[in-house]
């Protein structure tokens, strides 16, 4: 297929540094009017000059008194401003922008960002519904918050214990996230992933949304919803969710105004209880996982990372971001969703897509590779999926009970 034409760049637009690799966002910003810079570890550098992509080497984990060289170095080369592409680079983003921009107040807003335990603490002070949680350091603070969990939940001797949650403080997504319900289960878990933040189990539906911010306000506001988190995700949500949305708008709102976002991103995670009320979980403010921009895309035309560089660049007038965005829902041309395999056996030799999957007119492609090792490592927690299947039709509930019948099948054998 022959790749399409690099865009002219605009002068007099803004001059951006993608942080992190990501060839998607790499090859979105080559059609785009945006000079950019990617800035990323030693490894990228070789893709780069091969492909001719500007690059700058740096090692996010590299935390010394050199840190503060790859603002100067970015401000010397005339960049406006730095867009985070991956969890690990959030915090860079808003060191680097507090110097691009000469607004100290960024850096301390990305430590809030990325601290799980920091960022529920400010969302209640701005009135924002938050289950239970606390930190722990050690495995008998995790008994501790159960016993009280249940306690508070009037449960009786002999009654199985409401689950808690636990979350790695600064990690993207599934990643480091367990569900502990009895004392035995805390046994299992390693010294090394303390300390962790806990939190209470919330009844509901959870979603997930993607906005697009500029001055303030929301630009663009998608919902998608996941038919099993961790698993499965699809774009433009239902009905009954996208029923939500007038609520699902305010509390983004709140959220804003709460974390002083004047522009960019945020990947927010809500849950919506049986009574229609909303819990916010967590926001990231990064592209979120699951190839969800990708699917953005698909459903409607629009490429995600280069409304990524519209929402950052200050440089962006508010005539050009209304006319990139569409409009919610009625322009989506279709629904596209996807599924993250993960090997049902414990022993594996090959890949093979299921028939029905294959021959289901929603079905699209995959992303799956042939197995390196036969025997499946055991997944802690959450762990991480092997592969995407891809798909897109017309009818959200029947891409929701297609993504649901995925889980039953054997895509490694």
């Amino acid at each position: 297929m022959p790749q399409p034409e690099p865009a002219t760049k605009d002068p007099d637009k803004g001059y951006v540094a993608l942080l992190g690799w990501s060839l998607n966002a790499v090859e979105a910003l080559d059609r785009f009017d945006r000079r950019y810079v990617v800035v990323a570890p030693d490894w990228a550098e070789e893709y780069c000059s091969t492909h001719d992509i500007p690059y700058v080497p740096w090692n996010f984990e590299r935390l010394n008194d050199r840190s503060m060289e790859i603002a100067e170095t970015l401000k010397a080369e005339g960049v406006d401003v730095a867009i985070p592409l991956f969890e690990e680079t959030v915090e860079w983003a808003g060191a680097i922008n507090s110097v691009l921009l000469d607004n100290p107040r960024l850096f301390g807003q990305a430590m809030l960002l990325r601290d799980k335990a920091l960022m529920k603490r400010r969302a209640q002070l701005g009135g924002i519904r938050v289950g239970i949680f606390e930190e722990a350091h050690d495995r008998d603070d995790v008994i501790r918050f159960l016993k009280r969990v249940n306690q508070t939940l009037l449960k009786l001797d002999g009654d199985p214990n409401d689950p808690i949650h636990l979350k790695a403080f600064d990690k993207a997504g599934c990643l480091g996230h367990r569900v502990i319900s009895t004392p035995d289960e805390i046994d299992m878990i390693p010294e090394e992933e303390f300390p962790v933040l806990m939190e209470s189990h919330l009844d509901g539906w959870e979603f997930a949304v993607e906005a697009w911010i500029y001055k303030g306000k929301i630009k663009f506001l998608n919902i998608s919803e996941y038919v099993k988190l961790g698993y499965s995700v699809f774009v433009p949500a239902t009905p009954e969710l996208e029923q939500y949305r007038p609520q699902i708008k305010a509390q983004i709102e709140k959220l804003i105004k709460t974390f002083d976002i004047e522009f960019g991103f945020v990947h927010p995670e809500y849950f919506v209880t049986s009574d229609g009320e909303m819990y916010f979980g967590e926001v990231a403010y990064r592209p979120p996982g699951f190839k969800v921009f990708e699917l953005l895309e698909r459903a409607y035309g629009f490429n995600a990372y280069q409304g990524l560089v519209l929402a950052f660049d200050p440089k962006t007038t508010e005539e050009e971001i209304d006319a990139f965005f569409p409009t919610e829902v009625v322009d989506a041309s279709g629904v596209a969703g996807c599924f993250g395999v993960y090997p049902r056996r414990r022993v594996v030799s090959e890949l093979q897509i299921p028939e029905e999957t294959e021959d289901d007119d929603y079905y699209e492609s995959h992303d799956l590779s042939t197995p390196m090792e036969e025997t499946v490592t055991k997944r802690t927690a959450f762990g991480n999926h092997w592969g995407l299947l891809y798909f897109f039709g017309d009818d959200p509930l029947r891409m929701r009970d297609l993504l649901k019948k995925q889980e039953e099948l054997d895509f490694y054998v």
